[in-house]
């Protein structure tokens, strides 16, 4: 990710909301988020849309990193507490911190599940079930087209640096 773009290509100009270091609420109105987000972006964040399993570049992904709202810019999981679950979307087992997640029941679809929201702009992430791995045994299930990724600039150096000479 670029420092003016984001993966799904809209800039953070065009978004002005958008932002990995602001923590205040973002409180838009159903008809203002339509007019700054992607078509797929909006359908899933904002729709409680679901992508196709095993669509997302950041299934199979394991570089280090921290994952983002891509609708806000909250961060909300580290890469080191990604896994893979076999279920088809992103999983975490631990968001980065308590307040940046939010929980809801979902009794949609003839299911009982826990809803997981972005704690910053309450957009629809996926979500969570018990029968993740240690410490938490929480599975995060994540849809990719509301993430962002940002590698580990100390990561990255160390990488650099081996790389040279």
């Amino acid at each position: 990710m670029d420092s003016s773009e984001n993966k799904q290509g809209l800039s953070k100009e065009g978004n002005p909301v958008y932002s990995t270091t602001d923590t205040s609420k973002v409180n838009l109105s159903e008809t203002e988020w339509k007019k700054i987000l992607p078509e797929e972006v909006y359908y899933i964040a904002r729709q409680k849309g679901t992508e196709a399993p095993w669509t997302s570049k950041f299934e199979k992904s394991f570089e280090t990193g921290t994952y983002y709202c891509a609708v806000c810019g909250n961060a909300l999981f580290r890469s080191d507490t990604k896994f893979e679950s076999g279920c088809g979307w992103p999983s975490f087992y631990e968001p980065i911190s308590k307040g940046s997640i939010i929980y809801l029941p979902d009794n949609t679809h003839g299911m009982t599940r826990t809803e997981v929201q972005c704690g910053r702009c309450k957009s629809h992430l996926g979500h969570v079930f018990d029968d993740g791995p240690p410490p938490t045994h929480l599975r995060y299930c994540i849809n990719g087209v509301v993430l962002d990724f940002q590698k580990a600039k100390e990561a990255e150096k160390k990488y650099s640096g081996k790389n040279k000479g």
